[in-house]
């Protein structure tokens, strides 16, 4: 968008510095462009219609039609006073106050100041930076992954084994929060508790009301996006979906809306966990095996459950089977408490561990947040204000979890990116290994045959080899039902220099990089 929404030539230069100045506000990453979002937060000021907004806002204010023939008139122009934005006065002022010399002072050392825009729009609870003050270690993931990792990636297959290849837009994402559990227990009614205000999809009832995947996250206005338009758009990260075909496309949706928490947070919805005789009908799509992709994207995944659906089904076993490997990420959210009272709840939680501990396979305890997380008052009459006192201290926990995703969101996309890359390492000594485990002529049907049923003992024999941890290797199962639809003398052998360039990144590039920009929210 340019400066020049009024031909300069036709406006005084008093207020071509006022222009100048409200660009300088709304331009939120000091690239000198502004964005559609940043326009539309900043006209949002004038407090006029958005079908007004489509005209010039000073025409729109002074009562004028926005006409060829005003915009050539230069006189008349001149003499529409520019337009008055909501609070905007109190905001320059404020910014020139902050500002000496476009620099602010931190710890002794002068540094640039912070677009002001990040402070108008943000959630007053968390600290918001621009891009471009995490473009620096962001950039860096993507220079080493385009270099050093995607090579080894595309050579060994890794995104028809493991992954898809990622894209500028998985670095550049906003952090992600997974709702799960069975229906009704809250998870929409969650989402909607936090932002305040519906969102476009929302349905809330007894019943399965969410059949789909809806993805919230900020957008420009109000809308829902279809799910074959999202996995192909460029700038958001959801074009690896496309692999789990038109079925899952046709049952997931981005639900967009401006509001200060989704410019931090994406929330991701999921339909209810089947249990009892539904799970018995097949769904139309691998249901598993997205949540384990959105699980690999997300920085905190929430299961809910409420007190009177404590039972694990068998699908949601499975579920909860495929975060394996984002245990950190995991939370546990005892949802509508406040519907039985204190004794009970007691063990309402009791039997939620005992079921919980069965599952997850750990000998630590997982974090449970306990409360009633809606916009209702809490039924007193049954907690007690003792209860009530819990129920607070436990969501204001919850809440600063959630505050503080998006400052450990730096910290986290090195960690995933480190994981990425030893998983990278070891899926090319398993395809490099079974290779080299072929004939050079005769009998390859057999070996291939035999190397796929003996597929624990392979992987044995490479985490021996190459001194692997155990924890580290695939799926047993997953992975050989994907290689039965390949042939593995079509592989390529271990390529040393590399596996020795990840080793490099790993050992030596990652470290100058946290060393040279350390996380711009500390």
């Amino acid at each position: 968008m340019e400066i020049a929404s009024v031909p300069f030539g036709s406006c005084t230069k008093e207020h071509q510095k006022i222009y100048q100045e409200w660009f300088n506000l709304a331009d939120s990453d000091g690239d000198a462009r502004i964005t559609g979002n940043d326009a539309t937060k900043f006209f949002a000021l004038s407090k006029l219609s958005r079908p007004e907004l489509k005209q010039l806002v000073s025409l729109a204010q002074a009562g004028h039609e926005l006409t060829p023939d005003i915009i050539k008139t230069a006189e008349h122009i001149e003499n529409i006073k520019p337009p008055l934005l909501e609070g905007l006065d109190g905001l320059v002022a404020k910014t020139k106050a902050l500002t000496i010399n476009g620099h602010s002072e931190v710890n002794g050392s002068v540094q640039p100041h912070p677009p002001p825009s990040s402070q108008w729009f943000g959630s007053k609870s968390a600290k918001k930076l621009p891009p471009s003050a995490v473009t620096s270690i962001v950039d860096g993931l993507k220079r080493l992954y385009i270099e050093k990792l995607k090579p080894l990636e595309v050579t060994y297959r890794f995104n028809d084994f493991v992954s898809p290849f990622m894209t500028n837009s998985d670095f550049d994402a906003k952090p992600m929060v997974m709702l799960l559990g069975q229906y009704s227990t809250g998870k929409t009614t969650f989402i909607k508790h936090l932002l305040k205000c519906d969102y476009p999809g929302a349905h809330i009832g007894p019943e399965p009301t969410t059949d789909r995947f809806v993805v919230v996250m900020s957008g420009p206005d109000e809308r829902s996006i279809p799910g074959n338009t999202i996995a192909v758009h460029a700038e958001m990260p959801f074009s690896g979906l496309t692999t789990f075909g038109g079925a899952f496309l046709s049952k997931f949706e981005c639900s967009q809306m401006p509001h200060p928490l989704l410019d931090q947070i994406t929330f991701v919805d999921t339909p209810g966990v089947l249990s009892g005789e539904k799970q018995r009908t097949q769904r139309s799509y691998d249901f598993t095996g997205v949540i384990s992709w959105f699980a690999a994207k997300c920085d905190l995944i929430l299961l809910l459950f409420d007190p009177h659906k404590l039972d694990i089904s068998d699908e949601f076993k499975r579920v909860i089977s495929s975060l394996r490997g984002h245990d950190d990420k995991i939370r546990v959210v005892l949802n509508k408490a406040d519907q039985v009272d204190t004794q009970q709840l007691m063990r309402v939680y009791g039997a939620l561990m005992w079921s919980l501990g069965k599952v997850l396979n750990t000998p630590e305890v997982v974090r449970v947040y306990i409360g009633s997380f809606n916009d209702k008052p809490v039924n007193e009459a049954a907690v007690g204000p003792i209860g009530r006192d819990l129920f607070e201290k436990e969501q204001d926990d919850l809440l600063a979890d959630l505050i503080d995703i998006p400052k450990k969101a730096c910290d986290r996309r090195i960690n995933e990116f480190v994981k990425r890359a030893r998983a990278a390492k070891i899926h090319a000594y398993i395809i490099s290994h079974l290779k080299k485990e072929m004939p050079a002529m005769m009998g390859k049907a057999k070996t291939q045959q035999r190397l796929i049923e003996n597929l624990q003992d392979e992987f044995g024999k490479i985490q021996r080899e190459f001194h692997l941890p155990a924890g580290d290797f695939p799926n047993v199962e997953h992975f050989r039902e994907i290689l039965n639809g390949y042939n593995i003398d079509k592989f390529e052998k271990l390529k040393p220099k590399m596996i020795q360039a990840v080793d490099d990144m790993l050992g030596y590039e990652i470290p100058e990089l946290l060393k040279n920009f350390r996380n711009p929210y500390e």
